[in-house]
């Protein structure tokens, strides 16, 4: 199981071009397995830049979502009081994005890699990443 960050999962669905071949052999690795997870947050955060103008989907964020999410492979994880209690208590230094602090959370959790090319996440040294 990997954990896709919030933009993984948008070039995933939209722009496959844009992941790095690794990217794209762990995605195919864990797809068939109903690996990829992917946090409610994400779908919050799509959702905020979406309502903003930051963000331009195909449809409307309701619809978009429908399909997003029956993706193959794609598992959604609901929000866990846990992990947001986890977001504020990480080890060393890291920055103060709830969304990026709650991956990072969840990826420690389950002792799985995170699927980004944040560099804020690729260079915090707790968390497993793949890029």
């Amino acid at each position: 199981m990997i954990l896709l960050d919030t933009h993984i999962w948008l070039w995933l669905l939209h722009n496959p071009s844009h992941l790095s071949n690794q990217a794209q052999a762990a995605i195919d690795s864990e797809e068939p397995q109903n690996g990829l997870l992917v946090s409610a947050i994400s779908v919050w955060e799509i959702a905020v830049k979406s309502s903003i103008g930051k963000l331009i989907l195909p449809l409307p964020i309701n619809e978009w979502y429908a399909l997003a999410q029956t993706h193959s492979g794609i598992v959604i994880e609901p929000l866990n009081p846990l992990d947001a209690i986890a977001s504020t208590q990480l080890p060393g230094t890291f920055h103060k994005d709830p969304a990026d602090r709650i991956l990072v959370a969840i990826a420690m959790r389950y002792g799985i890699p995170l699927l980004t090319c944040d560099s804020n996440i690729l260079n915090y040294p707790h968390v497993q990443t793949i890029w």
